[in-house]
């Protein structure tokens, strides 16, 4: 029988994740111009390197800040900025979901020759939201599964990854295929509902900040 617990690390972790993942950025316009040319492999390809890098940055915080992580002022602050960062995205993922068209982010980026995987990676270290992601949304929810020990931690990474997968897989496949399978006002939709989300999890880390004052 499966821990409720553990389900929940992963459909929360997997909700945030997707949130992230389906905003503008540089992995995603790459991903629509890589894949409009290589096809639909590029992907998750790009999701493997930037998973890499993310499996790297959660084993270096997991095995070499367990000390700090544990303090009740560390934990204050990171779910205070993890709480309010959560609320602002979802604020700002709503107003602007309207102005948001996959055709113009396909228009913005050119296809790179590097290796895909590789791309994943620098692409990903070269997008100051994803570092800020991790220094507050991130880091507050990995604390709060590493409270169920390592493997909640890894069903919070398997939700994560999973979530990035199946975005990036699908606009690969989209584009590939040379296909609309996304309509935009479906992609507006889900990016507001999204939003909603995200208030409404900021709300519950804001909520739980009396455990540490």
């Amino acid at each position: 029988m499966l821990n409720v617990n553990f389900i929940s690390i992963f459909f929360v972790s997997f909700t945030i994740a997707l949130s992230g993942a389906m905003m503008p950025g540089p992995l995603l316009t790459v991903t629509i111009a890589n894949s409009a040319q290589k096809g639909f492999l590029e992907g998750p390809l790009l999701v493997l390197g930037h998973g890499i890098l993310e499996l790297v940055l959660v084993i270096a915080i997991v095995a070499g800040m367990s000390p700090i992580l544990k303090s009740p002022i560390f934990l204050f602050i990171v779910t205070l900025f993890g709480g309010g960062m959560l609320i602002y995205m979802g604020f700002y993922m709503i107003k602007n979901a309207k102005g948001l068209s996959l055709d113009q982010l396909k228009n913005k980026t050119k296809a790179r020759n590097t290796s895909s995987i590789l791309s994943g990676i620098l692409v990903s270290l070269a997008n100051p939201y994803w570092i800020l992601w991790w220094a507050t949304i991130g880091l507050g929810y990995l604390l709060t599964s590493l409270k169920f020990g390592i493997q909640g931690v890894i069903i919070f990474f398997i939700g994560h990854i999973l979530a990035d997968l199946a975005w990036y897989s699908l606009v690969s496949l989209g584009v590939s295929k040379g296909k609309k399978l996304i309509k935009d006002r479906t992609y507006q939709l889900i990016i507001q509902c999204c939003g909603v989300i995200l208030i409404g999890f900021g709300g519950w880390f804001l909520y739980g900040i009396k455990n540490f004052i």
